[in-house]
């Protein structure tokens, strides 16, 4: 699945906010975009999508901004990517099967629903909480962290 920068960059953002200020502190997105390197503007946009899951909530005044809706604990990740990027989804037919003329006698449609599972689940198996735990920057990481294996890109319908 490729996630696309928007789906990023809201991770980025909604993680900042997990450890600068969580439920409890409201964080500003001009220290969100310094400390994230993404621009104030791009935040505001993902803040907008973000409040209308209700991964967050703004609040006012002068010491106002951003703080989860919930704790870090109950906030997935794919709840943040789908706020920002719509629903997972490998193939269309998964989500729309009536966009698919051959859906009924394809022999591909259990992979690609397997797939989808597989990555829902996990998705749905890292919380904000966990990732904040896992803090090591990326030059830190030995080779048996990082990532390896194939690329699978999935490109959202927004």
């Amino acid at each position: 699945m490729r996630i696309s920068s928007r789906g990023r960059y809201a991770l980025r953002m909604m993680l900042d906010i997990a450890r600068h200020g969580g439920q409890e502190t409201p964080v500003s997105l001009s220290s969100v975009s310094r400390r994230v390197g993404i621009s104030h503007g791009y935040l505001e946009q993902l803040a907008l999508a973000l409040r209308a899951a209700r991964l967050i909530r703004g609040v006012a005044g002068r010491h106002g901004g951003y703080r989860l809706a919930e704790p870090a604990s109950g906030i997935t990740v794919r709840e943040v990517l789908e706020a920002a990027m719509g629903p997972v989804c490998v193939i269309d037919c998964l989500d729309e099967p009536a966009s698919c003329s051959e859906l009924d006698g394809c022999a591909l449609y259990p992979v690609y629903s397997e797939l989808n599972r597989a990555i829902v689940e996990v998705l749905d198996g890292f919380t904000l909480a966990d990732l904040a735990r896992r803090s090591s920057p990326r030059s830190q990481r030995t080779a048996a962290e990082m990532p390896s294996g194939a690329c699978v890109t999935v490109t959202s319908s927004f």
